[in-house]
């Protein structure tokens, strides 16, 4: 089985998040990068499926030279070769188009992402791939088995769980508990070494949306200590300041 796996580069949740240049541009000063956590989960799973079939597994991500460590990273915890597409992820149907074009190239029998990125929350890449591809598109998978060329997955809906099955090729948004994420251990660090990491460029730069500005969202506001016997005080607060009455 040839299994793809698209990865994002974001910051680490505890990351200090802050902007530059008029709030035009993200600053990356001391940000600490990661594989997306959605993402990790995609990887483990198909590291699983390639150990079962014997198959290829290829990871890409659109990004800068800055994304190497994050894709070094997805080597050592076992992908065979690395694609990075020398580009600005520009925004999700730029970045769908490069994926679309070399898993059209490739010949993937399964390509898989996370559900969505932790810094933009989109969680439309999956569909616009299968869009560009014809390809059926299902997210967030949270459970995904292969029998020959049949996929048995499980994905949340609305009130409960839907179970689904569908032939191969298709794309997956993954989600926990799909797989455990994998942790790279020694021998899987010094063999990332030596993996292929193949730069390409990219195909088009049509884009469907641009980020004008950023902000941080409101500073919490301090904490009101009503006293247990004033409850007038506190129906008051609760309907007039919260608004949640």
């Amino acid at each position: 089985m040839n299994i793809l796996v698209c990865i994002t580069h974001v910051p680490d949740t505890t990351s200090k998040i802050q902007f530059t240049d008029n709030n035009t541009k993200f600053d990356t000063t001391g940000v600490q990068f990661i594989i997306g956590p959605y993402d990790d989960y995609a990887l483990a799973r198909a590291v699983e499926l390639r150990d079962q079939t014997s198959g290829k597994l290829t990871v890409l991500n659109v990004g800068g030279a800055e994304t190497e460590p994050t894709l070094r990273k997805a080597l050592a915890i076992g992908a065979d070769e690395a694609i990075r597409v020398n580009a600005e992820p520009k925004d999700s149907y730029f970045v769908a188009q490069q994926i679309a074009h070399y898993a059209k190239e490739g010949g993937y029998d399964l390509i898989l992402m996370g559900r969505e990125s932790i810094d933009f929350n989109g969680g439309m890449v999956h569909g616009m791939v299968g869009e560009i591809l014809g390809m059926p598109s299902f997210s967030p998978v949270m459970k995904l088995d292969i029998d020959g060329t049949t996929a048995n997955m499980q994905r949340e809906i609305e009130g409960g769980k839907e179970n689904l099955e569908a032939n191969l090729p298709l794309i997956a948004g993954c989600q926990e508990p799909i797989a455990e994420w994998k942790i790279p251990n020694m021998r899987g660090i010094m063999s990332a070494r030596t993996k292929p990491m193949n730069v390409v460029d990219p195909v088009g730069d049509e884009t469907q949306a641009e980020a004008k500005s950023y902000a941080l969202p409101p500073a919490k506001a301090e904490v009101k200590l009503i006293d247990a016997d004033n409850v007038s005080e506190l129906v008051s607060l609760l309907k007039n300041e919260a608004k949640v009455l």
